[in-house]
């Protein structure tokens, strides 16, 4: 099936259901109906990730150690940058032309 931009804004829920049935929708965009998307269904048997609620604190606050053991930051994240990456951080006088600003 094919659908427009304005059509999938308008319609989603209706859409989701004819991919959940099994049908691949087309986006299409401007006057030409040029596609620029494909929908289709997530398999459920593939994973897409975990999804967790974070704990709500009475202060509001999140306890230092939070997400201590569930992923590692290697050595080389301490290295200083190399130059050619290093200069791509910093201001030059072309980012005042490039943003409008002084």
């Amino acid at each position: 099936m094919e659908a427009t931009m304005h059509q999938a804004k308008t319609q989603l829920s209706k859409l989701v259901e004819r991919m959940h049935a099994g049908e691949e929708i087309i986006l299409t965009r401007g006057r030409n109906r040029v596609p620029v998307a494909r929908l289709v269904a997530v398999d459920h048997e593939t994973p897409v990730g975990e999804v967790r609620r974070l704990p709500v604190f009475k202060n509001g606050e999140r306890p230092i150690g939070l997400y201590k053991g569930q992923f590692d930051i290697g050595p080389e994240f301490f290295e200083p940058l190399p130059d050619e990456e290093l200069v791509l951080w910093e201001h030059s006088a072309n980012d005042d032309d490039l943003f409008g600003s002084k």
